[in-house]
């Protein structure tokens, strides 16, 4: 198995983010190189004060909530923070919403483009959610 995972988040349904936080902070606390290239509906959910609620696709993101499961928040920090994973906005999403640096959350890096994205992630897993 690869030890590098590249992981490309875009939606902004629970399930989704859910699962792709999942794949990042098992992946990272397992050894694995882990990067997360933030864009389209996903990027919103990393701003500071950022008080949307991520709607649910179908009944298991009803239960996730319901059941009280580690938020997708708290599993990409604990990514960057217990592992090597490192998290990164979508330049021209950043651009696009005309977010600084100091709008993102602590845990996000700077912002990076698809091309160098695209380009580091040929080496290993790529995962889209």
């Amino acid at each position: 198995m690869s030890d590098k995972i590249s992981i490309m988040l875009i939606s902004g349904k629970r399930e989704q983010l859910q699962m792709a936080a999942m794949v990042a902070s098992v992946g990272a606390v397992s050894g694995n190189e882990v990067t997360v290239f933030l864009s389209m509906n996903a990027l919103q959910f990393f701003t500071k004060g950022c008080d949307l609620k991520a709607e649910a696709d179908g009944p298991m993101g009803a239960l996730l909530e319901e059941k009280n499961a580690p938020g997708f928040m708290e599993l990409f920090q604990s990514a960057v923070e217990l592992g090597d994973a490192k998290i990164f906005p979508c330049s021209m999403a950043v651009d696009i919403l005309e977010l600084s640096q100091d709008k993102l959350e602590e845990f996000v890096s700077e912002p990076l483009g698809l091309t160098k994205f695209l380009d580091e992630a040929s080496a290993g897993q790529v995962w889209t959610f």
